[in-house]
């Protein structure tokens, strides 16, 4: 009686997992909007701030133009884009993303617009461990129309590098000493750029589609 108990148990704990697997398990992303639209040039737009530090922003800005690039796409460089914000008035995150598509489109002539929020960015010391951890969500708006064409979010962490096998009391000086390089040396500028290439690059699963530029184009 009492092995077919257990027996019935295992049974009910193995369809739970696999119902908690199956609700946990990535939906394919809809991409008829994104190949429908063909876009070859973005406008990546200064990233919204949700995150306590103040380098967010311009932290994951400077990341970004490479996984775009590399995943075939012309980017509209950055810095010239920031500056035209800026002689036109528009210094915040948050007014430049609330431009029309249409407006942007406009004035810059891109495909698509790239809008970001930095949901996380920078360093914490956690029990005993210093933790540098950027999170970021993106979505790829068509200039022309204003459509969804994608939208994702990716997240880096520094402690997917640590090694914490030295005992305790090396872990609290390893710690300690990691919290003051993050402090003084802006350790998220780097966590940012593992981040934007998990968040941008193509060829991930509900990832950003190949680019015009790139070999591998349409072939996703």
């Amino acid at each position: 009686m009492r092995f077919s108990s257990i027996r019935v148990a295992a049974i009910a704990l193995l369809f739970a997992l696999f119902a908690t697997g199956c609700a946990t398990q990535q939906k394919p992303f809809d991409y008829s909007a994104f190949k429908q639209s063909k876009p070859k040039s973005i406008l990546v737009l200064p990233p919204l701030n949700s995150s306590p530090d103040v380098a967010a922003t311009y932290g994951m800005l400077s990341q970004v133009t490479y996984p775009l690039a590399e995943s075939g796409y012309y980017v509209l460089p950055v810095t010239l884009v920031d500056e035209t914000f800026k002689q036109n008035g528009l210094t915040t995150p948050s007014d430049i993303q609330n431009v029309a598509p249409a407006k942007l489109r406009e004035i810059f002539g891109a495909d698509a617009g790239l809008y970001i929020d930095v949901k996380n960015y920078g360093s914490s010391y956690i029990v005993v461990n210093s933790v540098t951890t950027v999170t970021a969500s993106a979505k790829l708006i068509d200039l022309r129309t204003g459509t969804v064409l994608w939208h994702g979010a990716a997240t880096a962490s520094s402690n997917e590098q640590q090694n914490n096998s030295n005992g305790l009391v090396g872990m609290l000086v390893s710690a300690v000493i990691n919290q003051i390089v993050a402090t003084t040396t802006d350790a998220s500028y780097k966590i940012a750029g593992t981040a934007s290439s998990r968040l941008l690059m193509a060829g991930r699963k509900n990832g950003m589609l190949y680019g015009p530029r790139s070999p591998k184009y349409m072939s996703d």
